[in-house]
């Protein structure tokens, strides 16, 4: 299993970020997938899920109405849009396989993406 974030940066207050994530390894489309976020000195924090098929989408309650989860099967990569950035935003981006708080915590050992909120 391979997951590998990008799109990450450093934004002010108000701005947007889409993340990406390339996966390989395992059959991307039957599984549920999610993103997990860890800010300096926290555990982690799970953001957002899809369902297989993309069907239904659930979000944290600090990002509802700001981030939107998708994912192109056919290219094997699941996506979070970022708008409305917050400094509480700020963290490490993981994906991972799994739906909620059942994501797979062996999916948040590869790199992560960062995403630095401030002015």
């Amino acid at each position: 299993v391979q997951l590998v974030e990008s799109g990450g940066g450093m934004v002010q207050p108000g701005g947007a970020l889409r993340l990406s994530c390339a996966a390989s390894g395992f059959s991307f489309s039957s599984y549920a997938m999610s993103w997990v976020r860890q800010a300096p000195g926290k555990g982690p924090e799970w953001v957002s899920s899809i369902f297989a098929g993309g069907g239904s989408t659930r979000y944290a309650g600090s990002v509802k109405g700001r981030f939107t989860i998708s994912r192109d099967d056919a290219e094997n990569t699941l996506y979070l849009q970022m708008n409305s950035l917050k400094p509480e935003d700020t963290a490490l981006y993981y994906c991972a396989r799994g739906l909620g708080a059942a994501y797979s915590a062996d999916d948040l050992t590869d790199g992560g993406t960062q995403v630095t909120v401030s002015s």
